[in-house]
């Protein structure tokens, strides 16, 4: 899912281009309420459960008897950020401006970081009882076969980037 930010109008656009920022409201009024004037979020929406899981399946179908999360916004990464195009800067340095735009926000998290190393990372999953992980090196390098999601992604940030111009 992708957050556009301009002023206080924010959208919630899904990767086949859905606009969500209805069903997800209070996600919206979360993000417009960030110091940032203009931004783009590349993350998504989860719900957890009371082991903080995420349970995607909640989405689509609520169980009303469970307890769990609101929905909320996972951050993976800006790409925008008043004025200023971060997709050149290294993964590593637009983690800084993430954590930095996020900070104290109600409904909107930063995507949690593993170990660097790959085999402590996967210890890490396994020890939370996660289903898997997606990763990527310090410096931003894509894991082989992700290829084709990274360059569509990188298409609608650019589309992105033209609307977001701000006078």
């Amino acid at each position: 899912m992708l957050a556009y930010k301009d002023g206080q109008r924010v959208r919630l656009v899904s990767r086949n281009g859905r606009d969500h920022t209805r069903r997800f409201a209070d996600i919206a009024a979360a993000i417009a309420k960030l110091s940032a004037r203009a931004l783009v979020l590349d993350g998504e929406v989860a719900i957890f459960d009371q082991q903080l899981r995420s349970r995607f399946d909640w989405l689509r179908e609520p169980d009303p008897a469970t307890v769990a999360t609101p929905p909320i916004f996972i951050a993976f990464d800006v790409m925008f950020r008043d004025r200023r195009d971060l997709a050149g800067l290294l993964l590593s340095a637009r983690r800084i401006h993430l954590e930095d735009v996020i900070a104290g926000a109600d409904l909107v998290l930063a995507v949690r970081r593993l170990a660097a190393n790959g085999l402590d990372a996967w210890a890490q999953v396994v020890g939370y009882g996660y289903e898997g992980f997606v990763a990527r090196t310090a410096d931003g390098a894509v894991v082989e076969g992700q290829a084709g999601e990274l360059d569509g992604r990188r298409k609608r940030l650019a589309a992105a980037d033209q609307r977001m111009k701000v006078t």
